[in-house]
Parts: structure tokens; sequence; C-alpha cells
């Protein structure tokens, strides 16, 4: 019975670093995709959302969002679609200088 409770915990730790694994690589890359989109000159002030990500993170998306939230992130316009629809169900919101806040 102890062999069995060890594998489980074993299993939930190993489980949650995977886990934290994923988020870290979405920040990373939705991170990136930000500094692209700054780098070509494209407005960051509406809150855009800038796609889903790619490489293994397909269940993500990327959003630009204002830390504390305004108004203009609520709008339907500024928001992933991957994510509403539910095609994507994790999101990773970054604020105009492509800090990431907030991941779910």
């Amino acid at each position: 019975m102890k062999t069995l409770f060890a594998l489980l915990a074993v299993a939930l730790l190993v489980a949650g670093c995977v886990q934290d694994s994923v988020e870290a690589r979405a920040k990373a890359a939705c991170q990136d995709l930000c500094l692209t989109a700054k780098g070509t000159g494209r407005n960051l002030a509406d809150g855009p959302c800038l796609g889903r990500l790619s490489s293994g993170l397909e269940d993500w998306v990327c959003d630009v969002a204002h830390d504390p939230r305004q108004s203009v992130d609520n709008l339907a316009e500024n928001q992933c679609e991957a994510f509403s629809t539910g095609a994507a169900h994790h999101f990773i919101e970054v604020d105009e200088t492509c800090s990431a806040f907030r991941a779910q």
C-alpha cells in the first residue's frame, strides 16, 4: 500500500512539473510573439489577440491586455477567438511591454 501511495505521489509531482513546464514554454512563446509584433510596429495599446501558439502549444493563445484590465481588454475584437470558442483552452496575457502577467 505504501508503494502505491508513493507511486501516486510521484505521478502527481511529475504531472505538476510537466504542466509548469508547458506554461513556462507558453509564456516564453507569447513573449516572443509579442516582441515580434512590437518589432513590426503593431499597435498593442488596444490589447489585441496576438494569436494561437504553435510548436506543441496549440491549446494556448497569446493576448495583450492591461494590468489592471481596462474596458478595451474586454472588447470582442481584442479577444482571442480560439479561446472564446473553446478551440484553445489556455491563455497567456502580456502587457504592452511583453511581460507575461497572467496564465490560465
